[in-house]
């Protein structure tokens, strides 16, 4: 629910924002595009952030502080992800911070909602669980990254400064790949440290179709067009990855 908020909380600010008000505003912010009702978009705001809220609550009231602390955590960066005068969305940190957030810390949330009696807060388990969230959070990375290559042009013209206006598309795409890259030999080096079973390594069978997604986007960076090719790269490679891990519960 949280993950929806931010969603419509990130457009209804890129709506206000927009400096680009003739084109943005009216032809590519959904918003302004579908000429939808900002009483609905407040309504679903108010909707998705207090149910979220509430649910969290809960859930926190029945496992423990820690999951309040790391929650009030993601809940702060994905309120500032979009809203106030600098948007993290529009800075540098955009893809290191929701990577982190979507990728690494709901995984230890979870990990420790399930394993709360048993769960040690040390810096071997963090990095434990770090390692195996790794390629989720490179590949979430990856999704900001490929967004905001697509529109570069676009942020620049609405003074959103993203990391790809620092480095470049070519530094962008480069570094998109090897996340991607990256993502593989972390479920390798897992595997080889004994923290996933051996059955991880069948997500190297999809390989071939990454490769297949990950080139029309490297040849040809457009919104409309390749950018879904990410999205695909995230959607596989979690489905696969959540499969895999079911079935090593399974069988072992």
């Amino acid at each position: 629910m949280f993950n929806c908020f931010v969603d419509i909380w990130d457009n209804y600010n890129d709506y206000h924002n927009a400096v680009d008000t003739n084109d943005y505003q009216k032809n590519t912010n959904i918003i302004g595009r579908e000429n939808l009702s900002m009483g609905l978009i407040k309504a679903l705001l108010a909707f998705f952030f207090f149910g979220s809220l509430a649910l969290g609550i809960i859930v926190a009231l029945m496992t423990g502080w820690a999951v309040f602390w790391l929650g009030l955590l993601c809940y702060v960066v994905g309120i500032f992800y979009a809203g106030g005068p600098k948007p993290l969305s529009s800075l540098p940190v955009g893809e290191l911070l929701s990577g982190l957030t979507m990728g690494y810390i709901i995984f230890l949330i979870c990990v420790y909602i399930n394993s709360s009696q048993a769960f040690v807060w040390s810096f071997a388990n963090l990095a434990t669980t770090f390692l195996i969230a790794l390629p989720n959070t490179l590949l979430i990375a990856n999704l900001m990254l490929a967004n905001n290559t697509c529109d570069l042009e676009e942020d620049e013209a609405n003074h959103r400064f993203t990391i790809v206006h620092y480095i470049g598309k070519k530094a962008a795409l480069i570094w998109w790949t090897l996340a991607l890259i990256l993502s593989f030999i972390a479920i390798i080096v897992s595997v080889i440290l004994g923290l996933l079973s051996p059955i991880m390594l069948l997500i190297l069978l999809i390989v071939p179709l990454m490769i297949k997604f990950a080139k029309p986007y490297l040849q040809k960076q457009v919104k409309r067009e390749t950018f879904i090719y990410s999205v695909k790269i995230l959607m596989v490679f979690q489905l696969v990855q959540v499969l895999l891990l079911f079935i090593s519960l399974i069988r072992f």
